[in-house]
């Protein structure tokens, strides 16, 4: 482990200790299945409006990406010591919920040393950060295929960004998960990277619209090829209008979503099933709570 996580793990020992206490009563029923959202969906909404929605509406956990638009975790003020932290953590366990997720935007295709030190850094900063909140995962991005760099230099890239965070998060209970994002779509591409970032720190989540939207393959295949590797997911719809995508209520869209839920349910899936509406990058989408209720209604009614 590097001197900078030792340091962070023994800044936040203490709250780690009170943390175990708080949240290790929260115990998930194998039968059952489990739903979050991301606070992308709601950007405009403070932290206990965000948990006592939550709450009122049947999730069990909540994915953060950012609140009140303060993108960098480390910043939010509820967590961002190790009092507030605990503080935080008891509100959610008093409302059966957990954190999920969070939602880095390190990103790891860059070649330039400086942009790449700066991208890595944030992993680390989130890493430290999830241990001390006991959430299990930190999303990074893989991201895009730039035109004047070899793609198999790339994908290199990137699976040493992956290998590195997840060397940073060694000895904690954090996975370092790359979303299905951007340019790394494909489903050879995704296994290329998924298999030579193999770790017991790593895996992916799975965007079944980010995949189909771009490349229409099936989502049944999907998750053959890539089911070793998901460990999170991220759930939403859209349609295609006029080649644009344009994100709707689940089960209103072209996206084939319900198939790869039950390829997930029937393959034994056990983790979140995380609704992504994507309200802070569209603002033109439908009202935030709206969809957020529509949701878990939606889901349950399904399965």
């Amino acid at each position: 482990m590097s001197q900078y996580s030792r340091r962070r793990f023994l800044q936040t020992s203490s709250l780690l200790a009170a943390g175990a206490v708080i949240t290790s009563s929260f115990k998930l029923k194998k039968d059952k299945h489990h739903l979050s959202f991301s606070t992308l969906g709601c950007p405009d909404w403070t932290f206990d409006q965000i948990i006592d929605f939550a709450a009122q509406h049947g999730y069990d956990g909540v994915e953060l990406r950012g609140i009140l638009h303060e993108m960098d975790l480390t910043k939010v003020k509820e967590i961002s010591t190790p009092e507030n932290m605990q503080e935080t953590l008891r509100k959610m366990k008093d409302k059966g919920l957990r954190f999920v997720g969070l939602g880095s935007s390190a990103t790891m295709h860059f070649s330039d040393p400086a942009e790449r030190l700066k991208n890595l850094d944030e992993g680390r900063r989130f890493i430290d950060l999830a241990q001390a909140l006991d959430c299990p995962f930190v999303r990074v991005f893989p991201n895009i295929f730039p035109k004047d760099q070899d793609k198999a230099a790339t994908i290199d890239l990137m699976v040493k960004g992956m290998l590195e965070l997840a060397d940073h998060a060694k000895g904690s209970k954090v996975s370092v998960l790359v979303e299905s994002h951007g340019d790394l779509v494909k489903i050879s591409d995704l296994e290329t990277v998924m298999k030579a970032a193999a770790h017991p720190s790593t895996g992916m989540i799975w965007d079944v619209c980010n995949m189909w939207t771009m490349t229409k393959e099936s989502p049944v295949e999907a998750y053959k090829a890539l089911h070793p590797y998901i460990k999170h997911t991220h759930i939403k719809d859209a349609k295609i209008v006029d080649g644009k995508i344009q994100y709707v209520l689940l089960g209103q869209g072209d996206v084939p979503i319900f198939p790869a839920i039950d390829a997930l349910s029937a393959g034994g899936y056990k983790g979140f099933y995380s609704f992504e509406w994507e309200k802070l990058w569209h603002a033109e989408i439908g009202d935030s709570a709206v969809a957020l209720a529509d949701y878990p209604r939606a889901m349950n009614a399904h399965f």
